[in-house]
């Protein structure tokens, strides 16, 4: 039996027509009463000056919201949607707005979903090493829970301070240590989600391997598309025995580049292999102080962890191939103070960039390991065209690239250049056989390039299925894939 493409469909979103208009005063006052009914007045917001705060994420674009809601339960999110649904307005779910593709922001307005009150971790269990949270838990909060009993909650995005394991989901975030465990998919079990229709349904569950389709792996990262996210059950994993944070510093980005493609060809994974650039260096070094070269080209983060043994060997060997690849020198902290220092001043590297310039726009491609210094080149030449500074900061050992291209939006043009160099920068990562996305998803900024990297067929095939879960549109419109004309003119680009 083969698979068999259905018939190509029109929706709402395929329509040149935006799929859905503005609230009018009277609709607005209308659907702000049954959701003040339903959740107290105090907390739907809908006031010009309470929504500002709700019209952008950590991306470039902006729109805002007509109502902003904070529900406290599963039972009132499905109040909310089924509300939404009989008024045929959009909802977007969001976390911390700490997003960095757009995919929190309401492009058609409608009602937003904060889930700033549902921020509770429901049960821990340690003998099977579960735990169940709500999704607007702060991510490094579960790990701060579980590190006394000698647990910790592996995907460790950058924004780990203040982002949510719900916004986490959504977008299939990662981290640094993710190259050893894997990214949030791999840690979720099980989910409570509601659908369009506003109905509650789990799937998933407490154990591995559950019959049937995985649809926890379908709708972690599915960007708020087909359902709302309520409750959350992820796998936890004992604190490593030993651990080692290394510093490799190199004079050029190739030799930097050519040591993690050795490393990971040796057979060894490290639990971390971070790459930063000159320009991060000396502005992560002006704000955190943590001892990085000001003068490299490049340095390596890396992290070893496991058994004692075990670390003793992989950090001889990495140094080993550090050294043979012209690392000038290789640091090894000292002590857990010197450690949290260095990886402090990798963490807080894209708030550190604020020092030297007004405004960043961030990119995640990912490429083969080995094509990372031609993808390199590439990058720096592309943004020199367009007269802009770029650095980059970045998981290295995953092939996942993230650079800082530099602007000033109140320079007349300066914004329509920088969208058009990411778009260029995506385009190489797709022509090496990367993806235009590691870890911050499509959302508004790389829709139209999903037409790099996936056929016509591929595109209806994936909208059939949100078509599925999703018939109206309403969760998260507009969001993950290319609007109708734009796939031909993006592959011209």
């Amino acid at each position: 039996m083969s698979i068999r493409e259905l018939p190509a469909t029109t929706t709402a979103q395929d329509s040149a027509a935006p799929p859905f208009e503005r609230l009018s005063e009277e609709r607005k006052a209308q659907l702000v009463r049954e959701l003040s009914a339903l959740l107290g007045e105090r907390y739907v917001l809908h006031d010009p000056y309470d929504l500002m705060l709700y019209e952008y994420d950590a991306s470039i674009d902006r729109s805002r919201p007509d109502i902003v809601v904070l529900p406290s339960s599963t039972e009132e999110v499905a109040g909310i949607v089924k509300i939404a649904a009989r008024h045929r307005v959009p909802v977007v779910p969001r976390g911390a707005g700490t997003g960095l593709s757009g995919g929190a922001i309401p492009i058609y307005g409608g009602i937003v979903i904060a889930f700033a009150r549902m921020n509770r971790i429901l049960e821990l269990d340690y003998e099977n090493m579960r735990a169940v949270v709500q999704p607007g838990l702060v991510n490094l909060h579960l790990s701060n829970a579980l590190n006394p009993r000698g647990f910790y909650y592996v995907p460790d995005p950058s924004s780990q301070r203040s982002c949510t394991i719900g916004g986490n989901v959504g977008e299939n975030a990662g981290g640094p240590h993710t190259l050893l465990y894997g990214v949030t998919t791999n840690h979720v079990l099980g989910l409570e989600v509601v659908t369009a229709d506003g109905e509650v349904v789990e799937v998933g569950g407490w154990t591995p391997d559950q019959p049937g389709y995985d649809l926890t792996g379908l709708i972690t990262g599915s960007e708020g598309t087909l359902c709302v996210v309520t409750r959350i059950i992820t796998r936890i994993v004992h604190l490593p025995e030993q651990v080692k944070t290394m510093l490799a510093v190199f004079n050029s980005i190739d030799d930097a580049s050519n040591t993690v493609s050795e490393i990971i060809a040796s057979g060894m994974i490290p639990a971390a292999i971070e790459m930063m650039d000159q320009m991060i260096l000396q502005a992560v070094e002006a704000d955190m102080h943590a001892g990085y070269p000001l003068d490299a080209a490049a340095v390596l983060l890396l992290e070893a962890e496991g058994l004692r043994e075990e670390v003793e060997d992989q950090t001889e060997r990495i140094v080993a191939i550090c050294q043979r690849n012209h690392a000038r020198s290789v640091r090894i902290a000292a002590h857990e103070t010197e450690r949290q220092l260095l990886w402090a001043g990798r963490k807080n590297a894209f708030g550190a960039v604020g020092r030297i310039s007004p405004e960043f726009y961030v990119q995640d491609g990912v490429v083969p390991r080995t094509k990372l210094p031609y993808v390199l080149r590439r990058v720096s030449e592309i943004c020199t065209r367009y007269g802009l500074r770029v650095g980059n900061v970045f998981h290295a050992g995953d092939g996942n690239l993230h650079p800082l291209i530099l602007f000033d939006s109140q320079v007349p043009g300066e914004v329509e250049r920088v969208r058009q160099a990411g778009h260029e920068i995506l385009a190489v990562c797709a022509e090496v056989g990367g993806s235009i996305t590691g870890e911050h998803g499509v959302g508004v900024e790389k829709q139209e390039e999903m037409a790099l990297i996936f056929s016509a067929v591929d595109l209806r095939v994936m909208q059939q299925v949100r078509e599925a879960w999703n018939p109206e549109q309403l969760l998260n419109p507009g969001k993950l894939f290319p609007r109708p004309g734009r796939c031909a003119e993006v592959k011209q680009l």
